[in-house]
């Protein structure tokens, strides 16, 4: 059974990945910056659990270190170890071009999405090698592969930077018992998706048919990442989820195929 942490997993795909390692027997440990959001997500949880797993939540502001490194020794408290950590707190902002995308958005996502994986990645490894090994995967998101994307040039950059910095991760750990790897989603239609859309509804309805091909539900991704990140057993292990494949495929069945629709959208 293995002990996981979740950082940014009171929603979204981190919740999803909670529920998925929950369900399959093994216990997590969630985290989100207000402890109302929390023990939302705690007590939606715990009946997902399966066997001996459990469930903790603890608040956590990712972009303060020492609140990161508390979030290790709470989970190892909780849990008796920790030996998966996945980095998952991330805030975008994908509807605005640089020069119009506000100071403290711009700051908000610099902060969690950087800050806060290379704190996590800081934490864990050094407990995990101090305890013997474990696993570490970086979610990382549009823009980790250098694409230029419209209204995503301050988000696509954070990613694109954790891109570097997650294979280095891998170089500088590699011979020890800690493996390092990363996780890239594909576009998922999560809470803050559907927040930018409701901001955007005439850029919506242009790219209709464009977000029907690479949107994805949370609840059909999360399943695939966990049994793939359950399953890896070296270090620098990259999962993907909207491969060129994947994506022919839905190309090719766009009548067939709307996301959208659930939302009403």
């Amino acid at each position: 059974m293995h002990k996981a942490v979740i950082t940014g997993s009171t929603k979204g795909i981190g919740f999803a990945l909670a529920r998925e390692l929950l369900s399959r027997g093994h216990s997590v440990v969630v985290s989100g910056r207000t402890q109302t959001a929390v023990d939302d997500a705690v007590a939606r949880l715990r009946p997902q659990a399966a066997a001996a797993a459990a469930v903790h939540g603890f608040a956590v502001d990712v972009t303060d270190a020492a609140q990161v490194e508390r979030l290790w020794t709470a989970a190892v408290d909780a849990l008796g170890g920790v030996d998966l950590w996945i980095n998952n707190a991330g805030v975008a902002n994908t509807t605005r071009r640089i020069a119009e995308t506000a100071p403290e958005d711009v700051r908000t996502m610099v902060t969690t999405n950087m800050l806060g994986t290379v704190y996590g990645s800081q934490v864990a490894v050094r407990g995990m090698l101090a305890a013997g090994g474990g696993q570490v995967f970086n979610v990382l998101g549009g823009g980790s592969d250098g694409r230029i994307r419209p209204g995503m040039g301050v988000y696509s950059a954070t990613k694109r930077g954790l891109d570097l910095f997650t294979r280095a991760l891998v170089k500088e750990v590699t011979g020890t018992d800690v493996r390092v790897g990363q996780i890239r989603p594909g576009i998922l239609i999560t809470e803050g998706w559907l927040r930018e859309a409701a901001a955007a509804p005439e850029q919506v309805a242009r790219q209709r048919r464009q977000l029907n091909i690479l949107c994805d539900h949370v609840d059909d991704v999360a399943p695939y990442l966990v049994e793939r990140m359950l399953a890896s057993n070296r270090n620098g292990d990259a999962i993907a989820w909207l491969t060129t494949g994947r994506m022919t495929r839905k190309a090719l069945t766009p009548g067939k195929r709307d996301v959208l629709a659930r939302y009403g959208l």
